[in-house]
């Protein structure tokens, strides 16, 4: 049972939740989307468009992937060719777009969990909540998602999420709490070994579309991109830059924060 908690969501901020099994912190998150409703106590303020997506998404629908997404995106106030658009949009950025037309019973719990994600970020959402909603996403579209996540919050919205990998978004939340008998208690983020990072220096005419680990990326010296991912995804973003068209020269490779190593461009 949850009791005397109180919470500020304001606009532009990243609130993640924490704690053990069992103590309550999905409950929160359902009364914070507006899915349950508090026996004492009030909620205001909950913006008009607010989301939310369950660790588990209720797949046997009677509705195709992209089918779901348009009536979701109807209710939420789109117009039919919008919620389309935005469909096939967030579809295709998740990597789900060739399973558009698949019926939601048969699709895979990765790619169902991969329009949960989509119905959520449809709308432009003011409140975004999720309750582990990583769990089952490949490599890329949990990339996706973080990428989505800090989207919205950079453009006035809030997001409150849960996450069983404490390096999830780690050094991005505003605040965290932690869930504890039953009550809420201010809580600083946990402190995993820092990830490992890597340095990519390349330089070309156009940035692809798609790049795999979510790297960040700012402008270099002598007209080149300073890109910096997870090492673990540093093989797959070279690769993207080298196999793009037109393909983009790599200058520098090295570990973040440490000297790169100059080799002759690609």
């Amino acid at each position: 049972m949850l009791r005397g908690m109180e919470l500020d969501l304001p606009p532009h901020r990243l609130i993640r939740i924490q704690g053990t099994n069992g103590t309550g912190k999905s409950t929160l998150l359902r009364l914070i989307a507006g899915i349950d409703a508090p026996t004492e106590g009030r909620i205001t303020g909950r913006p008009p468009r607010t989301a939310y997506v369950p660790e588990r998404f209720p797949a046997a629908l009677p509705f195709t992937a992209s089918g779901y997404l348009v009536h979701l995106g109807r209710i939420q106030g789109l117009g039919r060719a919008a919620a389309a658009a935005r469909a096939d949009e967030w579809l295709e950025r998740l990597g789900a777009g060739a399973h558009a037309h698949t019926p939601l019973a048969e699709l895979s719990k990765g790619t169902s969990q991969k329009v949960a994600v989509a119905q959520a970020l449809l709308a432009d959402p003011g409140l975004i909540v999720l309750d582990e909603a990583w769990t089952g996403l490949d490599t890329a579209a949990r990339g996706e998602l973080d990428r989505a996540v800090t989207e919205r919050v950079a453009a006035g919205g809030t997001a409150v999420f849960v996450d069983h990998d404490p390096r999830r978004l780690a050094g991005a939340p505003d605040a965290v709490y932690a869930v504890e008998h039953g009550r809420l208690t201010a809580a600083s983020e946990p402190g995993p070994a820092p990830v490992p990072r890597v340095r990519i220096v390349a330089s070309g005419p156009l940035l692809p579309d798609e790049l795999p680990g979510a790297p960040s990326y700012t402008p270099g010296p002598d007209g080149t991109v300073v890109f910096t991912v997870a090492a673990s995804e540093s093989d797959a973003l070279l690769r993207a830059l080298l196999t793009a068209r037109p393909f983009w020269h790599i200058h520098q490779v090295g570990a973040a924060g440490a000297p790169t190593t100059t080799g002759r461009p690609r």
